[in-house]
């Protein structure tokens, strides 16, 4: 017996050896067939589009036409869960991704009934099966359990149920409990009721023959089958069953929503098969309202759409995006995305150049700009009005938009300066063509967007700092730079907020409840766009509105077509807002200047007014606009230190203008003190205050034709002080005549040099090239 007992031991060691290198080697199969044939768990979903609450806005098929959109985790709601473990597999959290119970139950009950009639697929074992279509034989059997295992040692049971719930097919091109539930319910999966969710867990083993919308009382007979089944087996109370029982079931198959589809169709390409925006789908829908009414009313002008974005400024998202008044106006480009389009951003650059011309020390809200005929190298810019304003402040220029302050700004402060910054705020165009830029980008000579415009005003209502606008709830790390300072950004503010200005549009009276706003225009060369961009501490809205074709509309204009487009939109969205205005900051204060020059007073300064400006920062350059002549008792002649008499001469004190000024005043017969002729018998030569020639232009080529020979103008700018200039051509005298007249030449062909002195012996030379052509 103890032999026996021994053999016995030593058998049942052997045995347990052998099982455990059989084990073993099971896993080193499982581990080499893993490595050799790879789960093909690569699953292409549909691109669905979600708003700031996580509905489903817009989606886009797969490539195989397939509506497969992909539930999240968090969307797998106890509810849903619980019924499809319930129904589907109920000792799924329990085995190891095949059922030995089932299977063996499952292959009794075929060998007894010859036939099959029972089933042993787990979920896994149906996932497996999803992914790859096989036909229903005993080697696809045995392949599905090899995927199972697979599917179980990669993922956990929670992304098992994830990858069931998002390939479960629910007929025709449906797959997924989250596309059902959308086409078939409207709603996510984690709003489903009971009763929805097993009518729905009931079609993917008849897929053919329950159609949601055609055969809808069978599916329900069905479902009610499954939960009284349910009942019996405890899964739910009978207060649930007997709501669900009760439950009608109405639903038919709907279409996917289309809502925002230029964000949407921007978004898709970033390939993420979920993206989340930020878009308040009840703003936009209220806009794209709004939008569509309006556009309908302007197309009799010949104006047929807009664009739209609208910005929180308290959380820097995106929370309206209209790419066109309507995507589906294929006579007028309706689906062109007219807010990410490059177009001419007419004058509304014009307030970050201002801000940054403050931030220098350059300019305060009073300084006083000449608004007259300028020529900068051939270039000479105009206002839109074509007219010229004599003295003005930056304030006005601003308030009234004036093309030619702003261009004496830029010269000021730099182009390349304004370009750095724009650049920092994410304006691609810019950046490309900044090399090719010049002065005349501050008026619209340059290329821009809705987006990159509307993202650079939001920082005018956050304190002069730029935050990149977020499209994405997944957007973590935004471009944050400082554009201006709070002072500059506070002037500003005040500037643009004012409401007795020219571009405030024509006949608009519904601003008793319109909440405060600042805002800019603007009108793009041949009147192809024009804008209107506004904010608020609440809000930031940018507006665009002109033809997708480029062609122009005489009546198209920022002030009166854009901004009531815009104003309607503020009254929507921030309908009688009490919201407090921005304040005023540290680094702003107030001081006194001379109402003439915007520069601090002199003592000749008799009218002063209150400016804002920045310590530390802004000039202190004392008011110098008046100058102490030395005069003949009969205030004919002028002397100079050098040449004035002993006695018989009087002192008097004139207001200095400049010259440009002057020949804007003796054009259009505005009259103002001149300073006498200087003494005739004075020979000192003066320094400085040449004549300034603005024709010919300074180092330009002019092509002249052979047979109609135009003559040249003469034109220069001289001093307040000189009465007679004195012209020379290739160093020969050519002419004289008094200060600011006009006069002619015919040049000779090449190289020309053009020399003015003025009557106190300043000289200014220009060179020129000059061709004569068969034209």
């Amino acid at each position: 017996m103890k032999l026996k007992f021994r053999i016995t031991k030593r058998g049942l060691l052997k045995f347990l050896k052998r099982l455990g290198i059989f084990i073993l080697s099971l896993f080193l199969l499982f581990f080499l067939l893993n490595r050799i044939f790879p789960l093909p768990d690569k699953i292409e979903y549909s691109t669905i589009i979600t708003d700031s609450k996580g509905e489903v806005v817009n989606a886009y098929l797969t490539s195989d036409q397939k509506w497969r959109m992909k539930t999240e985790l968090e969307e797998i709601s106890p509810l849903l869960r619980k019924t499809i473990i319930a129904k589907e597999d109920k000792y799924f959290y329990s085995h190891p991704g095949v059922n030995p119970v089932a299977v063996g139950r499952a292959l009794f009950k075929n060998i007894f009934r010859m036939k099959t009639t029972s089933g042993a697929s787990t979920i896994t074992m149906q996932v497996a099966r999803a992914m790859e279509h096989r036909p229903r034989n005993l080697l696809s059997k045995l392949i599905e359990t090899f995927r199972a295992f697979q599917l179980e040692w990669k993922y956990d049971k929670d992304e098992i149920l994830q990858l069931y719930l998002n390939l479960v097919p629910y007929g025709g091109n449906i797959e997924g409990v989250k596309s059902a539930s959308i086409l078939y319910f409207k709603k996510n999966p984690d709003h489903l009721s009971l009763a929805e969710i097993t009518a729905l867990s009931i079609i993917p083993n008849r897929p053919s023959s329950l159609v949601i919308g055609k055969t809808n009382d069978r599916i329900v007979e069905e479902r009610n089958r499954w939960l009284q089944k349910f009942a019996e087996d405890k899964v739910f109370t009978t207060k649930e069953i007997e709501d669900a029982l009760a439950e009608p079931l109405t639903a038919t198959r709907g279409t996917v929503p289309h809502y925002i589809p230029h964000l949407a169709y921007k978004l898709k390409r970033q390939g993420s098969s979920i993206v989340k925006t930020n878009i308040e789908l009840n703003t936009q829908l209220k806009t794209e309202k709004i939008v569509e009414d309006y556009v309908r009313s302007q197309r009799l002008k010949n104006i047929k759409n807009a664009a739209v974005i609208i910005i929180d400024n308290k959380t820097h998202k995106v929370i309206s995006y209209l790419g066109s008044s309507n995507f589906n106006d294929t006579v007028d480009g309706g689906q062109v995305n007219g807010a990410a389009a490059v177009r001419q951003p007419g004058s509304t650059l014009k307030p970050l150049l201002y801000a940054l011309c403050f931030d220098e020390g350059l300019l305060t809200p009073k300084s006083v700009l000449t608004d007259v005929a300028v020529n900068y190298e051939g270039y000479a810019p105009e206002n839109y009005d074509e007219k010229f304003n004599g003295y003005v402040t930056v304030e006005y220029a601003l308030e009234h938009s004036l093309n030619i302050p702003a261009v004496k700004s830029l010269k000021l402060l730099g182009h390349e300066k304004l370009i750095r910054k724009l650049g920092s705020c994410n304006f691609k165009q810019i950046q490309k063509d900044q090399r090719k830029l010049g002065l005349s980008m501050i008026l619209g000579g340059c290329g821009t967007s809705l987006e990159e415009l509307t993202g650079l005003f939001s920082s005018f209502a956050n304190n002069g700092i730029y935050i990149s606008p977020s499209f994405l709830q997944t957007d973590t790390i935004l471009r944050k730079t400082t554009v201006i300072s709070p002072a500059a950004n506070y002037m500003v503010n005040e500037i643009l907020s004012k409401v007795n200005r020219p571009d405030f549009p024509l006949n608009w009276t519904a601003t008793e409840r319109m909440p405060k706003i600042a805002w800019k225009t603007g009108t793009s060369y041949g009147r192809r766009d024009a804008w209107s961009i506004g904010y608020n501490k609440n809000y930031t809205v940018g507006v665009w509105v002109g033809n997708f074709s480029g062609v122009g509309v005489a009546d198209l204009s920022g002030a009166n077509i854009a901004t009531p487009l815009l104003f309607k939109i503020f009254n929507t969205i921030d309908y009688d807002s009490d919201e407090e205005w921005f304040t005023q900051p540290k680094d702003a204060d107030i001081r006194q200047v001379c109402s003439e020059t915007g520069l601090l007073p002199a003592l000749h300064c008799t009218n002063l007014v209150t400016d804002y400006f920045i310590p530390l920062i802004s000039s202190t350059k004392t008011c110098d606009n008046r100058q102490e002549i030395m005069i003949s008792p009969d205030e004919n002649i002028s002397y100079c230190k050098s040449c004035a008499p002993e006695t018989g001469y009087k002192k008097k004190w004139f207001k200095v203008t400049e010259p440009d000024m002057q020949a804007w005043m003796d054009e259009n017969r505005i009259v103002f003190e001149k300073i006498p002729p200087h003494n005739p018998d004075c020979e000192l030569i003066f320094k400085g205050n040449a004549p300034v020639i603005n024709s010919p232009v300074n180092g330009t080529e002019y092509l002249i034709s052979k047979k109609n020979k135009e003559p040249l103008q003469l034109v220069c700018k001289t001093a307040n002080d000189v009465s007679k200039v004195y012209w020379y051509i290739n160093n020969k005298f050519y002419k004289s005549c008094n200060a600011g007249e006009k006069q002619f030449f015919i040049p000779e062909e090449g190289p020309v040099k053009i020399s003015c002195t003025d009557d106190k012996g300043r000289n200014r030379d220009i060179k020129i090239t000059v061709k004569y052509v068969n034209l």
